[in-house]
C-alpha cells in the first residue's frame, strides 16, 4: 500500500493494486529464491537507506557549523534550546511520542531468528547485534539532531519533508525524487523483512505442532515455501480488502493507519517474552553463564529497566486519546488469540 503511494510520485494514473502485485510478486519470489537471495535484497534496500542518511547528515552538519546553503552564514546550534527548550510538550509528550518510536524499531527481534540460518552464527549475530547500537546513534539519533538543529521543531510542519529541504538547501536538484525512491526502497525492505520473519514463525509453528503441517514444507532452496506463499498471500488480501474499502468509502483510506498502529501493542509482546525468558533462562543456567562470550551489560538491571518503560509506554497509549482506539484493538487481538490458544491446549489435554 505504501509502496504504491510512493510510486504515484512518477506516475499518478497507476492504478495502485497493479504496482502492490508486482511488488508482492517480487518480494515472495526472491524470499522463494533462497534465504541468501532475501539478504542480498535486504542489503541493497538497506544500503540505499544508509548512503542517503550519511549524505544527509554530512551536508547538514556542513549547513549547521559552515552555513553551506545559507550564504555561508552557519546556523549553529541554538535551535537545539530555543522555541521553548528542552521537552516542551512536558513529560506526558515525550511518552506518548515513545509509542511511534516502539513502532519504528518493532522486527528488530528478527536478527535473532536469523541464527538459524546463518553459516556463523556465533560470530554473525555478535557483530549484529554491536553494529545495530552505533546504527541507531548514527543514522536515528544523528538525522534527527541535524534535523532539529537545522528547522526549529515548531516550524517543521511547514517545512514537509526536513530531508527534502536539506537536500535542495544545498542546491541539489531532484531532491523530492530522491526521497521518494529512498522511502521506496524502505517500504519494500519492510515487507521483505515480514516476509521472512513472519514465514519463519509460521514454519516454527508448524513444526511445533501449533499450526497446518504443510506449512513446514521445505523446498529443493531449503526455504518453507508454503509459510512464504501463505504470508505472501495475506498480504496480498490486504491490499484487495484497502483497494475495496477504498473505493466504497474514502473514509476508510483510514484503514491502514488504524491496522498499523493497533499492531504496536501485539509487536511489543516478543520484547516482553525476551526479556522474561533470558531472566528465567540465565537463572536456571548459571553454570552456562559463567562462561558465556556475549552477556547483557548490567543484567538484570537493563531487563527490568525495559520491562518497565514498555508497560510506562502501554499504560500511556490507553491514556492518549490518539492511540487509545489502536492498542484497545490490539488488546483485543491479543485477548482473542490467548482465549483460542488456552481452547487448543484444553482439548488437547483431554
Amino acid at each position: 500500500i505504501a509502496v504504491s503511494t510512493y510510486l504515484n510520485y512518477w506516475w499518478p494514473n497507476l492504478p495502485g493494486w497493479i504496482s502492490g502485485v508486482v511488488v508482492i510478486a517480487t518480494l515472495a519470489f526472491a524470499n522463494l529464491t533462497s534465504a541468501k537471495a532475501y539478504g542480498t535484497m535486504e542489503f541493497y534496500f538497506a544500503m540505499i537507506k544508509v548512503v542517503t542518511i550519511i549524505i544527509m547528515i554530512v551536508l547538514g552538519v556542513m549547513v549547521i557549523f559552515l552555513g553551506l546553503g545559507n550564504n555561508w552564514h552557519a546556523i549553529g546550534l541554538s535551535n537545539l534550546w530555543s522555541h521553548g527548550g528542552f521537552f516542551t510538550g512536558g513529560v506526558k509528550g515525550f511518552i506518548f511520542a515513545l509509542s511511534i518510536v516502539v513502532g519504528s524499531y518493532q522486527g528488530i527481534e528478527v536478527l535473532g531468528i536469523t541464527a538459524g540460518e546463518a553459516e556463523h552464527p556465533k560470530h554473525a549475530i555478535v557483530a549484529s547485534i554491536r553494529s545495530i547500537v552505533w546504527r541507531i546513534l548514527i543514522f536515528y539519533i544523528g538525522a534527527i539532531f541535524v534535523i532539529v538543529t537545522i528547522y526549529p521543531w515548531n516550524q517543521l510542519d511547514a517545512v514537509g519533508s526536513p530531508f527534502v529541504e536539506t537536500f535542495s538547501k544545498v542546491g541539489i536538484s531532484g531532491a523530492a525524487g530522491i526521497i521518494n525512491f529512498v522511502v521506496l526502497t524502505a517500504a519494500m525492505s519492510g515487507a521483505n523483512s515480514g516476509i521472512y520473519s513472519s514465514s519463519r514463525m509460521l514454519f516454527k509453528l508448524s513444526k511445533d505442532g501449533e499450526t497446518a503441517k504443510s506449512l513446514s514444507k521445505l523446498s529443493s532452496h531449503q526455504v518453507p515455501y508454503v509459510s512464504i506463499l501463505a504470508i505472501s498471500g495475506g498480504i496480498l488480501l490486504g491490499l484487495i480488502l484497502n483497494t475495496v474499502f477504498s473505493a466504497l468509502s474514502k473514509s476508510t483510506a483510514d484503514l491502514f493507519v488504524l491496522v498499523y498502529s493497533s499492531s504496536v501493542l501485539p509487536g511489543m509482546v516478543p520484547w516482553f517474552i525476551i526479556l522474561f525468558s533470558e531472566l528465567r533462562f540465565r537463572a536456571s543456567n548459571k553454570a552456562l553463564m559463567a562462561e558465556h562470550p556475549f552477556k547483557m551489560p548490567l543484567y538484570p538491571l537493563t531487563n527490568y529497566f525495559a520491562l518497565i518503560s514498555l508497560v510506562i509506554i502501554v499504560i500511556f497509549m490507553f491514556i492518549n486519546p490518539d492511540t487509545r482506539i489502536s492498542v484497545c484493538i490490539g488488546a483485543g487481538f491479543l485477548v482473542l488469540l490467548s482465549i483460542i490458544f488456552f481452547v487448543r491446549e484444553r482439548k488437547h489435554q483431554n
